[in-house]
């Protein structure tokens, strides 16, 4: 009989045993971790800390002159929120007052003021609190605004309209309101001539349409009560026709052309077609070409309808006589 083999069966039972109870005292110890943790957090702590404040909703004629504005606090609060709170950084330690929402009060020329209650009503929805739970180490939040230059200015349409063949925009869009009253620092507003729309873009389009437009306001380097306008944009069917446009000139000297008219080619909503008449254009001729008795002249289209679009004319130049 090998007598090692009593003793190996020993040392594998205290082996055994020692492993259970090494594994029983891990167990009891990570329970008495985690009580002892729940203990820790379930106690109340005090907590001093800082805010800062975003503002929004600030009147389109004023500008807040003091941006980075903070206020200092105590949390009364359990160990669950306590960890909660250190869980948000601290650049992102700030809450947004609605200027809007909230009744403030002027106290000298620039300096306004708000029951700092505000602030600890939003911190308390943020961290799942009660307000009671935070006491404020003052009372009022006191801020700088200032009044803004102001400056009314025309609504231009930025648009990039397709339409479907044979249909074409009618006209020029009108916008309403077609001006606007923007507010900024004067550097800013001196500089700025009018104020476009946001992209208005359209495809395929075969009929008349009423869209509402964003104001593009540089990117919020200046500012309006007004934050979009309604664009009305007339389509129509449109055709071809040439019209025969006499050359003349309001002169004492009689002078015959040739050829004697310009052909305007241009494109007419039909609605307007049988309304096209060669009095509602009329031809500029080069009248110091004429003076110099050149033997051509440069003649261009002068005047025509808005609502016609010219695509061609000729001719640019022609041959005259001066009649005794």
């Amino acid at each position: 009989m090998d007598m090692t083999e009593p003793f190996a069966n020993i040392k594998y039972k205290v082996e055994r045993k020692d492993k259970r109870s090494i594994g029983t005292f891990l167990v009891f110890l990570m329970l008495s971790t985690v009580l002892w943790f729940f203990v820790k957090l379930s106690e109340t702590y005090t907590t001093q800390t800082t805010f800062g404040i975003q503002f929004a909703e600030v009147p389109a004629d004023k500008w807040i002159s003091s941006p980075e504005q903070s206020v200092k606090m105590s949390l009364k609060i359990d160990g669950f929120h306590t960890l909660r709170y250190k869980m948000i950084r601290e650049q992102n330690r700030f809450v947004t007052i609605a200027l809007n929402q909230v009744p403030y009060r002027l106290e000298n020329a620039n300096t306004y003021s708000f029951s700092s209650q505000y602030v600890a009503e939003q911190i308390a929805e943020r961290l799942g609190i009660s307000v009671s739970d935070i006491s404020m180490n003052e009372a009022m939040v006191y801020f700088n605004m200032d009044l803004l230059q102001s400056k009314v200015v025309p609504v231009v349409l930025n648009s990039d309209i397709k339409t479907q063949q044979q249909y074409e925009v009618y006209g020029i869009p009108t916008l309403e309101p077609a001006s606007v009253t923007i507010f900024g620092p004067k550097e800013v507003i001196d500089t700025v001539k009018s104020v476009k729309t946001e992209l208005l873009s359209k495809l395929n389009v075969n009929q008349s349409f009423t869209e509402t437009v964003p104001l593009n306001l540089f990117n919020g380097k200046i500012r309006s009560s007004i934050k979009e306008v309604k664009a009305e944009v007339q389509v129509e069917k449109f055709t071809e026709m040439d019209v025969a446009v006499p050359i003349r000139v309001n002169d004492s000297v009689k002078v015959r052309f040739f050829p004697e008219a310009m052909t305007v080619k241009c494109l007419v909503a039909i609605k307007d077609y049988a309304s096209i008449v060669p009095e509602n254009f009329s031809v500029a001729v080069d009248m110091k070409q004429l003076k110099e008795m050149q033997p051509l002249l440069d003649v261009s289209l002068e005047s025509w309808p808005k609502y016609v679009q010219i695509l061609k004319t000729r001719p640019d130049k022609v041959e005259y006589l001066i009649v005794q």
